[in-house]
């Protein structure tokens, strides 16, 4: 029989060690790529999501901005991230539920994903420079229809929420306006108030400051109703005649697919808590969101519904990236 010896007292420490694996998640610090720019309305809320889960993990979650393609470079980059949980996507309604219908983007969202949560919502505005000829959404259209394409329009990049719900308007309205992408809603809202485009609609994120101190006039919003976010403003259903225009947008968290469950619930948990809060709920609504909680399974239900709703419209108007 072979002898057994005793291991060094020195190295039974390492021996016993657990492997990483096995240690408690999240035992180092976690990251949320942002696909945007900062100062997208992504960018915002998901500053405070990664501030609300580093109050609550006992980690610190670093926002990291990963921009280009309207949001498909970062998107990607978690698509094909380990699904250990310590790489977070702030998702949102472009690139997860609008994109990949009229874009051929390198990730499947089913596939490639893991719902976390939802944890904001906002409709857009069509808006305009405050020293537009134009006093309202029925004389911009009017305009349109008479002069095909004289007009100019801006978003946040191709295939992006803004621009898939920009063409839907246009399509509806039966007027023609070029498109004129840039890398973010930013430099989209500089390039309206240098005059560069006429016209855009963009989120209360972005636009919700120039619209309060009046470079701005705002002329409908994209939601089928008045929003307590800016309850002056009437829904472009109304303002633009065009019954059934309803779309808002959503802003949450997914992970690679693969990622544990007890990890997507805890981070879950997490989001619902700080939600709870009436401080975040100013934090929201001063950045023109409003909290939009769904936990992995109500948010795998709220993307089948924006599918079902999406696909169909983009496929019937032909809506396809330039």
């Amino acid at each position: 029989m072979i002898a057994r010896r005793a291991l060094p007292a020195a190295l039974l420490p390492l021996f016993a060690r657990p492997s990483a694996a096995q240690q408690p998640w999240p035992s180092r610090p976690l990251r949320i790529v942002i696909p945007w720019p900062p100062g997208q309305a992504t960018d915002l809320v998901g500053r405070l999501m990664a501030q609300a889960l580093t109050d609550r993990l006992g980690q610190n979650v670093v926002p990291e901005n990963r921009a280009g393609a309207g949001g498909s470079i970062g998107t990607d980059s978690v698509a094909k991230a380990a699904p250990d949980g310590y790489t977070l996507l702030a998702a949102s309604i472009g690139p997860i539920s609008l994109g990949p219908l009229v874009n051929r983007v390198p990730y499947d969202v089913q596939r490639d994903f893991a719902p976390v949560a939802t944890f904001s919502g906002s409709p857009y505005f069509l808006v305009v420079k405050s020293d537009s000829r134009f006093n309202d959404a029925r004389s911009l259209i009017a305009h349109m229809k008479a002069n095909p394409g004289q007009l100019s329009y801006a978003s946040s990049g191709v295939g992006g929420a803004q621009h898939i719900l920009t063409a839907i308007f246009l399509a509806r309205a039966q007027a023609e306006a070029l498109h004129v992408p840039f890398q973010g809603s930013g430099p989209a809202m500089a390039a309206l108030l240098g005059g560069q485009v006429d016209w855009a609609i963009e989120t209360l994120a972005a636009a919700g400051a120039l619209i309060r101190n009046g470079q701005l006039k705002a002329f409908g919003t994209t939601a089928g109703r008045r929003t307590s976010l800016m309850p002056e403003v009437p829904p472009l259903a109304e303002a633009a005649d065009i019954p059934g225009y309803d779309y808002t947008g959503w802003i949450g968290l997914m992970a690679p697919a693969a990622t544990p469950r007890p990890v997507l619930d805890r981070i879950a948990a997490a989001l619902a808590d700080a939600a709870r809060q009436p401080e975040m709920l100013q934090r929201l609504a001063g950045i023109g969101t409003e909290a939009l909680f769904n936990d992995p399974d109500g948010f795998r239900t709220l993307l089948a519904q924006y599918r079902a709703n999406f696909e169909p419209a983009i496929r019937q108007l032909g809506i396809r990236a330039e």
